[in-house]
């Protein structure tokens, strides 16, 4: 995300909205950058500023509770696909903390930008790290229950709880490598002068890596994951959908359909109309990173909706955070001891 759009809320419209941007004019540029000579005020007002709040008091708690229910799914099962989704649950996590926490509303709304140059490049790269770590995590889970479903054997063979995790490794780590480009990123708030090269290879690299490859591999394997479940709804009454198939196709869909609108506004903003001058477009890309943000907390309702397991598990977590000293809550096959002594037990012989 950036940290672009993060004190748009809560501000006065003569301030301008995030980071100071240093991109240097472009000679192909239009003369669309010229049309305005005022930035575009921010219509939005405080509303980021409350969305983003509700969506940290809430997201950031179910986001934890996901991870722990998950956690001990994958502890008992040694399935690699809770493996993923507990390492994309982290990633929203990180992503809640730098880019909403530190970002939107610690940044933007509370310090008003009085932050050192440095600081925010560096959490840039965070906040991009983040992002591809949790769009890439999706993509190991596709490929997972693709070779699940439609290399069986293969897939038995070579599942193991160490492959799993060394794919996870390499992914995160991945994903800080390519977060570090965008050090320099520019934010398209304060883009006075039309994108530089430098703009436009950052702007088209973030929409690719996060967005076009990604949705690319979904659309491919998804696809190929439906066609072989229609096959084999063919050979007997009715196809079977597995949990993790669901939970996959339902990931992937929300993803694809609640990062569009930033990655339209973006391209949008490079080519026809500048953020920084046009206050639709302004409107536009404050609406896209609200939709984008979403999809950080909508999964906990999918697994919900799925899985009667991580149901179950989710209420036993919650079950054991309140209730920790309750007999009740113990693990069967464990006595609790009386809580008072019994009569007749010779002094010194209890502990």
């Amino acid at each position: 995300m950036g940290l672009e759009g993060r004190d748009t809320a809560g501000q006065p419209q003569t301030a301008l909205p995030p980071t100071p941007n240093g991109s240097g004019p472009s000679p192909e540029s239009g003369d669309r950058w010229l049309e305005i000579p005022e930035p575009s005020p921010c219509v939005a007002g405080v509303i980021p500023v409350i969305y983003y709040s509700v969506l940290l008091g809430l997201g950031l708690p179910v986001n934890l509770l996901t991870a722990a229910a998950l956690a001990r799914l994958a502890a008992r099962t040694r399935k690699p696909s809770y493996c993923y989704l507990l390492a994309l649950t982290a990633s929203d996590i990180v992503t809640q903390v730098v880019i909403v926490f530190v970002g939107f509303l610690l940044q933007g709304a509370v310090l008003a930008r009085q932050v050192p140059q440095a600081v925010v490049r560096t959490a840039n790269i965070l906040e991009f790290a983040a992002n591809h770590a949790s769009v890439w995590i999706a993509v190991l889970l596709t490929a997972d229950r693709y070779s699940a479903l439609c290399r069986p054997l293969r897939h038995r063979a070579a599942s193991s709880p160490g492959r799993t995790r060394r794919a996870i490794a390499a992914v995160l780590g991945a994903a800080l490598l390519t977060g570090i480009p965008f050090y320099w990123w520019l934010d398209v708030w304060r883009d006075a002068d039309p994108p530089s090269t430098l703009d436009k290879v950052l702007k088209w690299a973030h929409c690719l890596i996060v967005y076009f490859i990604p949705c690319g591999v979904f659309l491919v394997t998804n696809s190929a994951i439906v066609r072989r479940l229609r096959k084999r709804g063919r050979r007997g009454p009715h196809p079977r959908v597995g949990k993790s198939t669901a939970i996959l196709l339902g990931v992937t869909t929300l993803f694809a359909l609640l990062w569009a609108p930033r990655i339209f506004v973006m391209l949008f903003h490079m080519y026809v109309a500048p953020v920084h001058r046009d206050w639709r477009v302004h409107l536009a890309l404050d609406v896209a990173n609200m939709a984008a943000m979403l999809n950080t907390v909508v999964n906990f309702c999918l697994y919900c909706f799925v899985s009667k397991t991580f149901r179950a598990t989710a209420r036993q977590v919650i079950h054991d955070a309140h209730l920790p000293c309750v007999p009740g809550s113990r693990p069967e096959g464990m006595v609790a001891e009386p809580a008072q002594k019994p009569l007749g037990v010779p002094k010194g012989a209890e502990l």
